[in-house]
């Protein structure tokens, strides 16, 4: 087995990324996220022998955003097993991650869990699920990744609340349908709350190990998923995580990963490892322009992807 030297290979990646990192935008439709300085990155990666490899701004706190809907669909999959599928499905969406285009041709129910319309059919879950479901996504979160201090951030929380108009319409819809059983404010209240959650990509790429070791707790080796409940998760993962932009990661990087506007993008080789990287500048697509492009270098320098 090929032995490879991953300090050097973070120190390549950086060199290579560092005159892209002006070429993205921040996600200006959540006002606080439009603060955020493009000039940052940061990686992660972490071995499933617990060696970690970390350059830039790797321990610098950021908001998840849409990877935190990772963690819930988790945490939702091992409550309710296959009864999960009667209210979402397991396609791409093939649209923006917000789009309400095909929920009414398709009766209220979301193409995947990771688009905005699925991880609200998710919280919707989590809120049938538990009584105090933030502080039962927060705990697991904490538990993955071994850090007790992570939380939500309440200036991005409230930012994102009073900018979540299309999420409203979005819920407001399929409760047409019956697809959504909780009140709707408390519902987006939740929502925004997960999105807000800030770690960072040590964090993110040890929470990730959860998928890389066939749904093992990364700390206690304590099962937390069956292995074909992870490999279900890595699928979907490898055909949603990046919303309308899966086909070009899967040929440029190929690994499941998800990704969030908040500039994340995290994900894993099974049986070998998690990445993650942090750089705000977003793609037409919602997706860290730089954080694409660093895991690009990462699978190609390192040869090393799940195809």
């Amino acid at each position: 087995m090929k032995e490879i030297n991953y300090a050097q290979v973070l120190e390549t990646i950086h060199q290579k990324i560092s005159p892209h990192l002006q070429e993205g935008k921040t996600a200006s439709y959540i006002p606080e996220l439009s603060k955020v300085d493009v000039n940052q990155f940061g990686m992660s990666v972490c071995l499933n022998t617990d060696v970690e490899y970390v350059i830039g701004s790797s321990e610098k706190n950021f908001s998840i955003q849409s990877v935190s809907k990772a963690f819930s669909f988790a945490l939702a999959y091992k409550l309710l097993g296959e009864r999960l599928w009667k209210r979402l499905g397991r396609e791409p969406s093939g649209n923006r991650f917000d789009s309400l285009v095909l929920l009414e041709n398709e009766n209220g129910i979301p193409r995947n869990p990771f688009i905005n319309a699925g991880a609200l059919v998710v919280m919707d879950i989590l809120m049938q699920e538990f009584s105090n479901p933030l502080k039962e996504i927060l705990v697991f979160i904490q538990q993955l990744s071994g850090n007790p201090n992570i939380k939500v951030n309440e200036q991005v929380r409230k930012s994102e609340y009073e900018s979540a108009n299309r999420n409203f319409a979005l819920a407001y819809f399929m409760k047409s349908f019956d697809n959504i059983k909780s009140d709707v404010d408390e519902l987006l209240d939740l929502y925004c709350a997960q999105c807000a959650i800030e770690m960072t990509c040590v964090d993110l790429a040890r929470s990730f190990r959860l998928f890389s070791t066939q749904g093992l707790n990364p700390w206690s080796q304590k099962r937390i998923l069956s292995k074909g409940q992870t490999k279900r998760i890595n699928s979907i993962l490898m055909t949603c995580g990046l919303y309308n932009a899966v086909g070009d990661f899967a040929y440029r990087v190929g690994i499941p990963a998800k990704s969030g506007v908040g500039g994340a993008i995290v994900g894993m080789i099974p049986g070998e490892l998690s990445v993650a990287t942090w750089s705000p500048g977003l793609d037409s697509n919602g997706n860290s322009l730089v954080g694409i492009l660093a895991l690009e270098h990462f699978t190609s320098l390192t040869e090393s992807s799940i195809y």
